[in-house]
């Protein structure tokens, strides 16, 4: 069996929730040694989430499960000397500490990067925070709130209508993949000159960046609007959403003559093709309401697969709106493995789950296991990794250290 790309890379991850824990999920799918540090008394939050927003998602934990997979726990409690010992021996073997814990908690711990950095000179220490290190902003953010500030919900939506959250815990996986880009990025750095260093990924940084292009229009001096805009308004209407009968379908095309003609075609629209307002680009885009509307009308008469088989075969490019339930049932999805099955202990099956986002030829991602149970991996990491011997093991037992 190939090496896989990150093998011999150790990362101590103290991190919870979802962004956190994503970043370093990205990590042990393509091979790192993660070690998830958590607290013995009910370790992770996110081990109790059994429904997101109030909806069951099944009969096992699929949020802490999927994110959390590939991965070792160990149980320490950071608030005891005795703890902070265990954990000082693990930064000695490690490359990596992650933590979207709080400055001013870490510092409580004894795990600053000043004080790690003095036990391991070559430790990448990255951090995940909500608006960044500097600037003075420490409250807690959240997926929903960042994208508030960061002008992605002001976008969404009818004029008139609230912002629209665009849901999913996007900005928190986005801000994951950032997270692991900045860790292998000094990985990188530390292969050449052999110095450690610390990093951080906000989530305010990660959507400020999935904000682009749009945003650097406005950096560069757009003086334009930065709120909703009405689908029915669109200065090209062969670049927008269009009803169907069941569904709605994305169409992206130029606005140019044979684009338009050959919409037209598909659509069986001869009417349109004909009617002088749209006869130039020029009018397309000064008759937008009216074409749009003469457009709402052609399509919405037919089913969704009736106009994918149309627009397919006549080369226009578009897409139907799909739902979540219909994602899953995409088999492109699957052959690529952005789906995935894995075992499931907790419900004694295969369950489906999230994939890779990334394929390597000769070093591929792996889902071996899903998230460990908690502290499972304590006491063979304390003797095998650590190498204390069984009676200190005990009486780090003693003192609450472990449990």
């Amino acid at each position: 069996m190939s090496k896989k790309a990150l093998e011999g890379i150790r990362v101590l991850d103290l991190t919870v929730w979802f962004q956190g824990p994503v970043s370093a999920q990205y990590l042990a799918d393509f091979g790192a040694d993660v070690i998830k540090v958590e607290r013995p008394q009910g370790g992770d939050q996110a081990r109790g989430v059994r429904s997101i927003k109030s909806l069951e998602i099944g009969d096992w934990n699929q949020y802490f499960l999927v994110i959390n997979r590939n991965k070792k726990s160990i149980a320490i409690d950071l608030k005891k000397p005795e703890g902070q010992e265990i954990m000082y021996r693990l930064v000695e073997k490690s490359d990596v500490f992650l933590s979207n814990m709080a400055p001013a908690l870490l510092e409580a711990w004894g795990l600053s990067y000043d004080k790690l950095k003095e036990i391991n000179p070559k430790l990448i220490y990255a951090t995940n925070t909500g608006y960044g290190r500097f600037g003075g902003v420490s409250k807690p953010s959240f997926d929903m709130t960042v994208q508030a500030l960061t002008g992605i919900m002001a976008r969404l939506g009818e004029p008139g209508q609230p912002p629209i959250y665009l849901g999913m815990g996007s900005g928190d996986a986005f801000g994951g993949i950032m997270s692991a880009f900045g860790i292998m990025l000094a990985l990188y750095q530390r292969n050449r000159s052999g110095e450690g260093q610390c990093l951080d990924a906000s989530l305010y940084g990660a959507q400020l960046y999935l904000a682009a292009p749009l945003l650097q229009s406005f950096l560069a001096g757009n003086k334009g609007t930065a709120l909703q805009q009405s689908r029915k308004q669109v200065e090209n209407p062969l670049w927008n959403l269009y009803p169907g009968s069941d569904k709605w379908v994305y169409i992206c095309e130029p606005n140019s003559d044979e684009r338009f003609a050959l919409l037209c075609k598909a659509l069986a629209a001869d009417e349109l093709a004909g009617d002088k307002r749209f006869g130039s680009a020029e009018l397309r885009t000064e008759h937008n309401e009216a074409l749009i509307a003469a457009l709402d009308a052609v399509t919405s008469r037919s089913s969704h697969g009736d106009l994918m088989a149309s627009l397919d075969a006549a080369g226009i490019v578009a897409s139907p709106v799909n739902n979540l339930a219909d994602v899953i049932k995409d088999e492109q999805a699957w052959q690529n493995n952005y789906f995935m099955k894995a075992y499931c202990e907790e419900v004694k099956r295969e369950v489906d789950v999230r994939g890779l986002p990334v394929a390597l030829s000769k070093t591929p991602g792996q889902i071996n296991t899903l998230g460990p149970q908690l502290g499972q991996d304590t006491e063979i990491l304390m003797m095998d990794l650590l190498q204390y011997e069984w009676d200190e093991i005990e009486a780090f037992k003693a003192k609450g250290a472990i449990p």
